[in-house]
C-alpha cells in the first residue's frame, strides 16, 4: 500500500532560519521534513510521507494574508497531498493565525484534509476551531512531543477515513458542535445524578459548559477630576513614526511606552499606527483619533484634570493572546502606580 502524502507547514523560527529578524521570511517549499517535521515522520513511521515543508515567516503572513495565501496554496497543489498539518504553534499568537488561516484555506480550496495544534487561549483558537480540528497542546513547545502524538493519531484518523470521537477521547479543541448520540440513561435521570454527585461535593461532568468570563471589580469613582494624574493607555496602535520597538500589527508579544511630555498635538510627520485591523489612514493622519493627547492637553491648561502623565503606553490588540495582555496589564498597571497615576483612559479602536 502507498504513503499517504502529507505536507507540513510551519514558521521561520521552526524551520531554523531565525527568529523575529526573520520574520518577513517569504513562503519557500522545501522536499522532505524541516525542524518539527522528522518528529511527525517518526510518528506517521510507514504509514505516511512528509513530501514538503512549507516555510513562511510570521509577520509576512499576517501583513501579507492574500498574497502568502495564495502563494503556499499553489505550493500545495503542486505536492498533492493527502493531509495538510500545522503547526502545532502553541501559544504564538501570530503563528497560530497563520496555521489556521493557511489549513482552513487548503481544506476549503483544495479539498485537503487539514488540522494543527494551538493552546486554548492563541487567537487562532476562536478564528479557525469550526474550520479545522485543533489539539490541544500547552502554552509553549515544552509539548512538542505531546502535540505531536496527538496530532499524528488525529491525522491518520482524517487520512482512513475513520470515525472522529468526542475532543475528549481524541485531544483536539471543543468546536462548539453538538452531535445527537443514544445515551445509556434519559436525560432526567443523567441531571439527577450529577445534582447528586455535586451535593456530595463529588467530581462530575456537565453535559453543556457554560462559557467563562474574567470579572473585575469596578474601582470607586473619581471624586475630584480637577486633581487627578491621568494616563493613556491603548491597544490601537499608536507608536512614533517608524515603529522604533517594532511591535507586530497583530498577535502582539510587546508594548510600548512613549514619551508625550513635549507633545500638545499628534501629527503624521511624529506619530503613526502599527495596528494591521482597521484602515490606518484616518489614524496615521492624526493619531489624536485614537490616543486625545490634544483634547487631554487643553483640559489640562484649563484645569479640568489635574496632570497628563508624560508618557503612554500602546500595543496592538488585534488577534493578542490573553496570556500576552493580561501579562502587559500587569506590568502596565505596576508603572503606573508607581508613578502615582490614578486613572487611565483605555482607548482601542
Amino acid at each position: 500500500m502507498a504513503k499517504f502524502k502529507v505536507v507540513h507547514y510551519i514558521n521561520q523560527f521552526y524551520a531554523g532560519i531565525g527568529g523575529e529578524e526573520k520574520a518577513d521570511h517569504m513562503p519557500e517549499a522545501i522536499k522532505g521534513a524541516v525542524g518539527p517535521g522528522l518528529a511527525f515522520q517518526a510518528a506517521f513511521g510507514e504509514q505516511a510521507e512528509i513530501v514538503a515543508t512549507i516555510v513562511c515567516g510570521d509577520s509576512f503572513y499576517n501583513e501579507n494574508m492574500e498574497k502568502a495565501r495564495e502563494t503556499i496554496l499553489g505550493m500545495v497543489k503542486q505536492c498533492s497531498p493527502d493531509l495538510f498539518v500545522a503547526g502545532p504553534a502553541f501559544n504564538a499568537g501570530r503563528y497560530g493565525v497563520a496555521c489556521g488561516d493557511i489549513a482552513s484555506s487548503v481544506q476549503n480550496s483544495l479539498g485537503v484534509k487539514a488540522l494543527s495544534g494551538m493552546y486554548l487561549e492563541n487567537p487562532g483558537v476562536d478564528l479557525y476551531k469550526k474550520s479545522i480540528y485543533l489539539i490541544e497542546t500547552k502554552n509553549s513547545a515544552v509539548d512538542m512531543r505531546n502535540a505531536i502524538k496527538k496530532m499524528v493519531s488525529l491525522g491518520l484518523k482524517l487520512l482512513k477515513s475513520e470515525e472522529i470521537l468526542t475532543p475528549q477521547e481524541e485531544g483536539y479543541l471543543k468546536r462548539g458542535f453538538r452531535k445527537n448520540y443514544f445515551a445509556d440513561k434519559r436525560g432526567s435521570h443523567r441531571a439527577i445524578d450529577m445534582l447528586i454527585q455535586k451535593m456530595k461535593k463529588d467530581p462530575f461532568t456537565t453535559e453543556f459548559a457554560m462559557p467563562t468570563f474574567d470579572r473585575v471589580n469596578p474601582n470607586p469613582a473619581i471624586k475630584d477630576m480637577s486633581q487627578t494624574k491621568i494616563a493613556i493607555v491603548t491597544s490601537g496602535g499608536i507608536v512614533p513614526k517608524g515603529n522604533p520597538d517594532h511591535i507586530e500589527s497583530s498577535s502582539a508579544s510587546k508594548y510600548g511606552k512613549y514619551d508625550i511630555s513635549k507633545f500638545r498635538d499628534l501629527t503624521d510627520q511624529d506619530h503613526e499606527t502599527a495596528h494591521g485591523g482597521y484602515d490606518p489612514t484616518f489614524a496615521n493622519l492624526d493619531s489624536d483619533r485614537v490616543i486625545p493627547v490634544d483634547v487631554l492637553r487643553d483640559m489640562e491648561k484649563e484645569g479640568r484634570i489635574g496632570e497628563l502623565f508624560n508618557f503612554f503606553y500602546a500595543t496592538t490588540g488585534n488577534g493578542t493572546s490573553v496570556a500576552n495582555a493580561k501579562a502587559f496589564a500587569a506590568e502596565i498597571a505596576k508603572d503606573l502606580i508607581s508613578n502615582d497615576v490614578q486613572a487611565v483612559i483605555l482607548t482601542s479602536t
